[in-house]
C-alpha cells in the first residue's frame, strides 16, 4: 500500500488509480485543553461509523493500531452505531474536551454546518476520513482522506458492462446506509458507466445498511419478487455475502446462476471471489491509519495539506484473488 511521506512542509496527494489494538478512551474520559501541546502528545478524538462490516473492523484496527502513545498520540475512540445524532454528540464531547484534533467517519453526508462550527469556534481542526460532507463551506474541516466512491462504482459498472451484459442482463442493487457517501456515489457511479448500455437494467435497489445480516434480508425480498435477476451489484462485500446465503438458501448457484459483484475486497469477500461465489471485487482500502496520522501530525505543526486525498484502489478478477488472498491485510 501506497502511504503518504512523513508531513515536513505538505502532505502528498497518493496517487489515484482507477479507487483492536491500541490505546483508546470512551467520550467520558477527560483531557486538559490544550493537552497535546503541553505534553507533546497529540490528543485526538476519533468518531467512527460503527462497526456494521468486516471493512469498518479493519479501518478502526488500522487507527487503534496507528494513534498510538508510542506514535505520539492520545486516541479518544467512539463508535455511533450508525447513528448520526451519536456522532454528533461525541464531536461535542471532545469540543469539551479540548482534544487536539477531531477525526471521524461521517454516517450520512448531510447535517454537519453546525457542529463543525462549533469545532471551529473552539479551534479544534477536524479531519474527514473515509466519507466526506456535503457542505460548502470548506473551512469546516481541514482534510479529507479516504477513497473516490464515484470511481469504484464506475469501475464496477465498466466491468459488468464489458463482461456480463453482453447480452440483457436484469440487476438488482443492495445500496449502503441511505444518505451515506458510499451509497449515493457507487450508485451514481454505476448507473454513469452503464448508461451507454441498452442490456443493463436496474430492476430492484434497496438498503441493505453495509450489513451482512440485512443485505440477505434484501436479496431474500428481491428473489420472492423477481425470477429473473442475472446479477447483483453490492455496494459492499458483507451485503454481497449475504446474498450468497439468501441465493444458496433459494437453490441456486451464487456466482453460476446469479453472478454477484461487490465493492470492498475484504478477506471474506476475496475467498467467496476466490471460491467463484462473487465474480469480480472493486478495493476499498480501509488501511487509513497511517495516512491519517500524518495528517493529523502535518495540521498540529501548521504545515498544509491537501483539501482531498484519494487512497488507490485496485480491482479483482477470481486470478487475481487468488494471488493476493495469501498476504492479504484485512
Amino acid at each position: 500500500m501506497r502511504r503518504l511521506a512523513a508531513a515536513a512542509a505538505t502532505v502528498a496527494v497518493l496517487t489515484l488509480a482507477a479507487c483492536s489494538g491500541g490505546s483508546t478512551d470512551d467520550d467520558d474520559g477527560t483531557a486538559a485543553p490544550g493537552g497535546g501541546a503541553e505534553t507533546d502528545t497529540i490528543v485526538v478524538g476519533f468518531s467512527q461509523v460503527g462497526s456494521e462490516s468486516g471493512w469498518r473492523a479493519a479501518n478502526t484496527k488500522s487507527i487503534q493500531d496507528t494513534l498510538t502513545a508510542e506514535n505520539g498520540f492520545e486516541l479518544k475512540f467512539s463508535d455511533a452505531q450508525q447513528k448520526q445524532e451519536n456522532q454528533i454528540q461525541a464531536i461535542r464531547s471532545y469540543i469539551a474536551q479540548g482534544v487536539d484534533v477531531i477525526a471521524f467517519s461521517p454516517v450520512v453526508q448531510s447535517g454537519w454546518d453546525g457542529v463543525l462550527e462549533e469545532a471551529r469556534d473552539a479551534g479544534i481542526p477536524v479531519v474527514l476520513t473515509d466519507r466526506a460532507v456535503d457542505s460548502t463551506d470548506e473551512t469546516l474541516y481541514e482534510s479529507f482522506i479516504g477513497s473516490d466512491f464515484v470511481l469504484e462504482g464506475e469501475m464496477m459498472g465498466e466491468w459488468v458492462s464489458e463482461n456480463l451484459a453482453t447480452e440483457p442482463i436484469k440487476v438488482v442493487e443492495l445500496q449502503g446506509t441511505t444518505g451515506s457517501a458510499p451509497a449515493i456515489d457507487r450508485k451514481t457511479g454505476f448507473e454513469t458507466a452503464t448508461a451507454d448500455n441498452p442490456n443493463v437494467e436496474i430492476i430492484a435497489s434497496q438498503t441493505g445498511n453495509f450489513t451482512r445480516t440485512e443485505g440477505k434480508q434484501v436479496m431474500e425480498g428481491f428473489l420472492q419478487a423477481h425470477s429473473d435477476i442475472d446479477v447483483v451489484y453490492a455496494h459492499n462485500d458483507d451485503m454481497g455475502l449475504g446474498a450468497i446465503e439468501a441465493i444458496e438458501a433459494a437453490g441456486m448457484v451464487p456466482g453460476v446462476d446469479i453472478k454477484i459483484v461487490t465493492i470492498d475486497a475484504v478477506k471474506d469477500g476475496m475467498q467467496a471471489l476466490v471460491d467463484g461465489k462473487i465474480n469480480y471485487i472493486v478495493e476499498c482500502n480501509p488501511l487509513l491509519g497511517p495516512d491519517l496520522a500524518d495528517i493529523i501530525k502535518a495540521v498540529v505543526a501548521g504545515e498544509p495539506v491537501e483539501k482531498r486525498i484519494v487512497v488507490k484502489d485496485e480491482a479483482f478478477d477470481q486470478a487475481a484473488a487468488t494471488v493476493a488472498l495469501p498476504d492479504r491485510e484485512y
